[in-house]
């Protein structure tokens, strides 16, 4: 996709523009976080714009060379080769930094994963794709808390609900929404056959609380005695919540804490949560050919990827891509190739919709 030289000029005068602006000293509150935003924006695709200005020159003053020295002929004739050969990966990935970007992308996210079919060994699973995501957020210096579980009786999970916060945490978890399939020998089983067993991956971004203004008149909000473990205060303590959003009938329950007040703090949070992914859903709904150029369709019951324990392989459906290092996925850091190669796919797809 070549770049009119005309837009080179336009993105670097605008970088021109915001650096001088953010450098007068006269941008104070909102202007300079707005300023400060879209610098931190636009900085990626001017300094991918100017890397293209740049060969582009070079490459034309080379080819307008006359040079009767046969040493600097060829030394100019590598270079115009070199230069050539290159430049295409160089406005290739200044069309990657144009794309428009998804608002949410430099958001904290929502975790949430439910085990599906397969019983305790679902659960169990449940509890290793948790794990995989605390080891890969870790890695990216990003924080993981909990904001509930619901613990099954062999060690894994039934579902658990987790923030996580840091730079870019949205755009790098959104492909892994979805269904999340395993094939394995399970702990429960003595005769050595594989199951087959999945768990659910959804992940939200994270709205603030002007993106989503809930009435207190849409809410019904029920007080109980929370149950299941937790020591004495269960049987004790009115400190669960349910509340029950009545315009879309959504419903979260939160009885992790003690304090009925962090319990419903943190159900708000998440009630927010699902009432954004709700609105973005709705907005995407109407842009029915851009969600096409996606990679899946982001809905939570695509089966995305399969993990096989007896081979060591994990395959991603989406984009046809195996990979024999199982462990090294599960333990996080393999994580990144999977994601890279998505990304990678998503930008090729939204590119060639935009040149088609």
């Amino acid at each position: 996709m070549t770049i009119p030289a005309e837009r080179l000029d336009q993105i670097a005068h605008r970088f021109a523009e915001l650096e001088a602006r953010l450098a007068s000293g006269t941008l104070e509150g909102e202007a300079f976080v707005a300023a400060s935003r879209d610098y931190a924006e636009l900085e990626p695709v001017a300094r991918a714009a100017e890397d293209v200005r740049t060969m582009r020159g070079e490459l034309a003053e080379l080819e307008k060379l006359d040079d009767a020295d046969p040493d600097m002929k060829a030394l100019a004739e590598e270079e115009i080769m070199r230069l050539r050969s290159a430049l295409p990966e160089a406005e290739r990935a200044l069309s990657v930094a144009m794309l428009p970007r998804d608002a949410a992308d430099a958001r904290p996210a929502m975790l949430e994963i439910r085990a599906g079919t397969g019983g305790d060994e679902a659960a169990l699973f449940a509890a290793d794709l948790f794990r995989m995501y605390e080891r890969f957020a870790a890695e990216n210096g990003w924080r993981v808390e909990t904001i509930s579980m619901n613990a099954s009786d062999i060690g894994g999970f039934k579902e658990i609900v987790a923030n996580v916060s840091g730079q870019g945490v949205f755009a790098r978890l959104k492909f892994e929404r979805g269904v999340h399939r395993v094939q394995r020998v399970p702990v429960t089983e003595s005769g050595g056959r594989i199951h087959t067993s999945a768990a659910t991956v959804a992940v939200l971004p994270e709205p603030s609380e002007v993106d989503v203004e809930i009435d207190d008149k849409d809410l019904k909000i029920d007080i109980y005695r929370a149950s299941g473990a937790g020591g004495q205060h269960v049987n004790t303590t009115d400190s669960a919540v349910r509340i029950t959003h009545l315009p879309t009938g959504l419903v979260v329950i939160q009885q992790d804490e003690r304090s009925q007040h962090k319990n419903r703090a943190k159900a708000m949070q998440v009630l927010r949560t699902r009432l954004y992914d709700l609105k973005r859903a709705e907005a995407q709904g109407a842009e029915a050919e851009a969600r096409k150029a996606m990679v899946g369709s982001g809905d939570r019951s695509e089966r995305i990827r399969t993990y096989n324990f007896p081979q060591g392989r994990v395959t991603d459906h989406r984009i046809g891509l195996t990979l024999h290092k199982l462990d090294e996925v599960l333990a996080g850091p393999g994580l990144t190739e999977l994601i890279d190669a998505l990304t990678a796919e998503d930008e090729a797809k939204r590119l060639a919709a935009m040149d088609g």
